[in-house]
């Protein structure tokens, strides 16, 4: 059975296509996955002076954010973690995953 290109799309990439009568989506809902906009900063706060490149501003299901984090600490080369919707990377890497996030289709900004 031939599938529609709209089911095609929200099965592959979790994108769901409104249909022409659907209402506009309002504000408070999540944005798409590859609309947000992440700020990537450092920090050495409580980590006893080591380095450690932040990725926020992250709105979305805790599994992409956990997908996302294992991406780009894979491509760094680095450790990290995952914690209270913040991607943790070892390292002061903020050039590197700036230039990846924008590479990925998300709107990334270097902060400090």
């Amino acid at each position: 059975m031939p599938q529609d290109w709209k089911d095609i799309l929200a099965g592959k990439f979790g994108v769901e296509v409104p249909e022409a009568g659907d209402p506009e989506p309002e504000a408070d809902q999540p944005q798409p996955l590859k609309k947000q906009k992440l700020i990537v900063t450092i920090d050495r706060r409580r980590r006893a002076g080591k380095q450690v490149t932040l990725v926020s501003g992250f709105t979305g299901p805790d599994e992409a954010l956990e997908e996302l984090g294992k991406a780009l600490k894979t491509r760094c080369g680095t450790g990290g973690s995952v914690k209270d919707g913040e991607i943790l990377i070892q390292g002061d890497v903020r050039d590197k995953v700036v230039a990846l996030l924008t590479e990925m289709g998300h709107q990334a900004k270097r902060g400090n």
